[in-house]
């Protein structure tokens, strides 16, 4: 991140790294110009970088948001992604290809080291109207790229510069530059608790299942255990009506207090030794 000067100081170490690798091509002194193409041609050789354009940068230019909360108060603080346009243009006898001569160094030289230094950064920062720039302690670097424009882009471009004659130029962009705010965001409060939940791995493309918790298995009932032997196990516990009617038929039998109808009593079986008290009332034995 860099502060507001970050533009001006990224123009100033792009002309210093032209002005520093000329040689050994051009053997004769050369002036690098930080401003647009004059109205008058220069008769000496010279080197124009003009800044004509900034953008910003269509793949960082919503990374920060949102930089504020819904209360108003600032959580991050935001930055511009821009990116920088040059025109870089040449002036110089035409009869010894003066223009033409410089136009081929500023390529090599771009082409050759296309980021910047940090070194020549930190020497335009020195400039008495960039004291403050503290682009050279940006983590990001700027980084120089050919632009390909046509004679219709061209001439618009060059249609923009009030009079100005047309010179050899190139053009290039520079990116990426982040202009950082002022304002400091609020702290964020301390974490409180923390928690730490284990996910067990699944297939990919396999949508992860919700935790459950399984349902407890109820108790099975315990067997009624018979009181006679040689009886069968009763599979489950009867319930409460069929166990006192049960209960009673039971207590009739042995009582002999059933009713008078048959539905009451129980049928005698086969070698009973006990005889109905009705029977052998003519005095035959029964």
């Amino acid at each position: 991140m860099s502060n507001a000067l970050a533009i001006a100081t990224v123009t100033q170490a792009l002309a210093l790294l032209i002005g520093n690798n000329l040689s050994p091509e051009m053997d004769i002194a050369v002036t690098v110009e930080t401003r647009k193409p004059p109205a008058e041609p220069p008769t000496e050789p010279t080197i124009n970088v003009f800044l004509y354009q900034a953008t910003p940068n269509p793949s960082m230019r919503h990374t920060d948001l949102p930089t504020r909360a819904s209360d108003g108060t600032l959580v991050n603080r935001p930055a511009a992604a821009l990116d920088l346009h040059f025109l870089i243009s040449a002036y110089g006898d035409e009869a010894t290809l003066v223009g033409q001569r410089l136009i081929g160094c500023v390529i090599r030289t771009l082409h050759e080291i296309p980021v910047l230094p940090q070194d020549l950064i930190e020497l335009a920062a020195e400039r008495p109207y960039l004291t403050g720039s503290d682009l050279a302690e940006s983590p990001q670097r700027v980084r120089f790229t050919p632009t390909v424009m046509d004679i219709d882009e061209t001439s618009k471009l060059w249609g923009m510069l009030h009079q100005t004659p047309y010179a050899l130029s190139v053009a290039y962009q520079a990116s990426l530059v982040l202009i950082e705010g002022r304002e400091k965001p609020v702290p964020a409060q301390p974490v409180r608790r923390r928690t730490v939940r284990a996910v067990p791995f699944h297939a990919p493309g396999e949508q992860p299942r919700a935790e459950t918790t399984e349902p407890a298995e109820p108790a099975e009932p315990a067997p009624a255990t018979s009181s006679a032997p040689g009886k069968k196990r009763a599979q489950g516990k009867a319930p409460a009506s069929k166990r006192a009617a049960t209960t009673t038929s039971r207590t009739r039998k042995v009582t002999g207090t059933g009713g008078t109808s048959g539905r009451g009593r129980t049928p005698s079986r086969a070698g009973d030794t006990d005889a109905d008290p009705g029977a052998g009332d003519d005095g035959k034995e029964s």
